[in-house]
């Protein structure tokens, strides 16, 4: 995964934000979309694609097309700053793949301690015991 020319494929569009700002809302385009076309994406392989696909699927459109909003600050540049992070962060967790566990034996050791253990506790409740007089 190259991080470079996944960025140079995202496409940005400036909007006006939404909500409260007085006059500097209805004049400024200062909210960033964010989309990203992961069909067509040529820095990514078809295996990460996948993968991708997998683990993202909630946040992709039918068409596989990622899309993030950003209207935190009144900085159009700052939005985009934030929303490329937020992209980059995604996609790495996307991309991550846990390790496989390896299945371990318990050693024979732990096994004869602990049936030692249990017949040392069967015998202090014998001991306790009343006598059967019989």
């Amino acid at each position: 995964m190259d991080i470079e020319k996944i960025i140079s494929e995202l496409n940005f569009k400036a909007v006006r934000s939404s909500g409260a700002g007085g006059q500097n809302v209805n004049k400024v385009s200062s909210k960033v979309v964010l989309t990203f076309d992961l069909n067509a994406s040529q820095a990514l392989s078809e295996e990460e694609k996948l993968i991708l696909q997998a683990n993202i699927a909630s946040r992709l459109t039918s068409e596989n097309i990622l899309i993030l909003n950003s209207d935190e600050d009144r900085s159009q540049l700052k939005n985009k700053e934030i929303v490329v992070k937020r992209f980059l962060e995604i996609i790495k967790k996307g991309l991550y793949v846990p390790k496989v566990r390896k299945a371990t034996k318990v050693p024979k050791s732990i096994i004869k301690k602990r049936i030692k253990d249990k017949k040392n506790i069967s015998e202090l409740k014998q001991s306790r015991r009343k006598p059967n007089i019989e």
